[in-house]
């Protein structure tokens, strides 16, 4: 009996840690203020950073954005199977398993923010509308060149919020950031995933 409950451990693990890790790393890493002020000192958006209480307003909002982007990513890379580092082929989670997973995954996000009833259901609104998006859009045919937008919820949603009134360039912008978000989240979750896994 022992070696089921060895088996179960890891991703209940990897759900109770991988939430704390990924919401530390964003602020950590200040991807969001650093989008925000490159964007401001690029295109001479001085008047976004004037009145304190609107930037740091804008900052949170953008946050969120970012913590739903890595989420649906370290989700989408779980379910889909990690690979292992002996180059066997990833296994993907059963519908049951990404669906108990997930369930752990947001629980634990939602004691990491300390969100109310009402702030959790928000967000996973909001996730699956993600997740929605992404799954329609389907993978690129080729990859983006650095001057197009991506076609994803996170650049659409920033652009729109950060500067409507030039929202091309916002959206090239936000495009940036989105490939680093995504990025840190592939290197989180394969790093908790193989320290969850080794202990």
């Amino acid at each position: 009996m022992p070696p089921t409950s060895k088996s179960k451990s890891p991703p209940s693990d990897l759900a109770a840690l991988l939430p704390q890790r990924l919401s530390e790393a964003l602020i950590r890493e200040r991807t969001i203020p650093h989008f925000v002020d490159s964007y401001v000192v690029e295109h001479g958006r001085h008047s976004l950073q004037v009145h304190a209480v609107l930037y740091r307003d804008l900052l949170n909002l953008l946050q969120r954005e970012a913590l739903l982007t890595v989420t649906a990513r370290a989700l989408e890379i779980v379910t889909r199977g990690i690979p292992a580092d002996d180059d066997r082929k990833a296994k993907p989670m059963t519908r049951k398993e990404a669906s108990a997973f997930r369930q752990k995954f947001l629980a634990g996000l939602t004691r990491h923010q300390h969100w109310n009833v009402g702030d959790a259901l928000d967000f996973q609104s909001d996730l699956k509308m993600y997740e929605d998006l992404i799954n329609r859009a389907g993978a690129p045919r080729r990859p983006r060149k650095s001057f197009e937008p991506a076609n994803h919820p996170f650049v659409d949603r920033c652009a729109f919020v950060l500067d409507s009134s030039f929202l091309e360039r916002a959206r090239v912008s936000a495009s940036r950031t989105l490939s680093d978000l995504e990025n840190l989240a592939a290197q989180l979750t394969r790093e908790v995933s193989q320290s969850v896994v080794s202990h």
